[in-house]
């Protein structure tokens, strides 16, 4: 529906239906919009009624009762939400230019932006961060609060340690340069010295700090092969180590943060519907292919995708509000909001975009 062309007037009344809608939850009744626009000429409620009749066609408003008012369609909520995001619209006011629901206040209050920030006092590491971030963005937005690591492709060393634990077996805790602590249990097939441990963690961090996780495993592959006589036995240790996982990403994929389920389940009344919506929310692959499927770690840009029945036909009603955090250039996780379509757009919008960027000022870069 992005091609949909509406006159002024259409565009003005549809605006208005969707704000009433969100503030309401009710279906919106022609008198309702009438008295929203009781001092505007050329606005009866015969012409309201007959514009509304005309997006109903369009596929933008629809009835669920023949008495009822009118409902959204998700084809009105991406219109509404493209005039939202269209390069240099001013944050403040509804967009249906009326004063009404949507407030003619910013979106993101001084007040609640010194709430959010207070939320995240005492964060330190891209894993506080982004739990944190799943429960701030809960309780903003009564949805589904999300936050998902990068990939160990994406991460980069800053500094690896092995420390020995018993026989055969060792522990690995390395730091990536976002601030992201990981550590490990190792088990050896060879017996590896300290002095071997401490030659092996210094060669990694003299030649590969900085460098992506991923590339290190491939470029020690590729010098064993090289150098395997000059620097034999130095090579067979780190091989060995790396071999066995020490820079491996988590097994279980992505460190995924989720949190809000319940403000869901309180949404949702059909009660099937709201199982199968569970079932998909549940499989954490599922929000891991959503998030890395729609928001961009390339881009700063917010996305909003209105209609997840692409990943669940139960979730069909439901929206993603996500945005990439990055420090330094480096793509560290994704951060987003799912709920209903029903959601204050404007202000979660905001809110998704100041707290990607607020990891820059939470978390300190190590020097290169």
């Amino acid at each position: 529906m992005s091609d949909v062309r509406l006159s002024p007037r259409e565009r003005l009344v549809l605006n208005a239906i969707i704000e009433l809608y969100i503030a309401t939850g009710e279906p919106v009744a022609s008198q309702a919009v009438a008295r929203l626009f009781a001092d505007r000429e050329g606005l009866s409620s015969a012409t309201l009624r007959n514009v509304m009749a005309t997006l109903g066609e369009t596929g933008l408003l629809e009835q669920p009762h023949t008495s009822a008012g009118r409902v959204p369609t998700a084809a009105a909520f991406r219109y509404y939400v493209g005039q939202i995001t269209q390069p240099g619209r001013a944050a403040a006011g509804g967009v249906g230019g009326i004063g009404g629901p949507g407030g003619a206040e910013s979106p993101l209050s001084v007040a609640r932006r010194g709430q959010i920030e207070e939320s995240f006092s005492g964060v330190g590491s891209t894993h506080e961060y982004l739990e944190r971030t799943s429960h701030v963005l809960a309780e903003l937005s009564r949805g589904l609060g999300v936050a998902l690591a990068s990939s160990a492709a994406e991460q980069v060393l800053e500094h690896i340690h092995f420390t020995r634990l018993s026989t055969g077996r060792v522990l690995a805790v390395l730091v990536t340069q976002a601030g992201a602590v990981q550590d490990r249990v190792l088990a050896l097939d060879h017996e590896l010295t300290l002095l071997e441990l401490e030659t092996a963690s210094r060669y990694l961090n003299e030649n590969f700090r900085g460098w992506p996780i991923d590339r290190i495993r491939a470029e020690v592959e590729r010098r064993v092969e090289i150098e395997r006589e000059v620097y034999r036995q130095l090579l067979t240790s780190v091989e060995e180590l790396c071999r066995k996982g020490a820079l491996a990403g988590d097994e279980s994929g992505p460190a995924l943060f989720v949190e809000g389920i319940a403000n869901l389940i309180g949404a949702e009344q059909d009660r099937e519907r709201l199982r199968q919506m569970l079932l998909a929310l549940e499989a954490k692959q599922r929000l891991v292919e959503l998030l890395t499927a729609y928001v961009d770690g390339r881009q700063q840009e917010v996305r909003v995708v209105v209609g997840l029945d692409a990943a669940s036909p139960a979730m069909q009603d439901l929206v993603l509000i996500g945005a990439p955090v990055r420090l330094g250039g480096t793509n560290v996780g994704t951060v987003a909001v799912i709920a209903p379509t029903r959601i204050q757009y404007q202000e979660m919008i905001e809110a998704v975009s100041y707290i990607a960027r607020l990891s820059e000022r939470l978390l300190e870069i190590p020097n290169a």
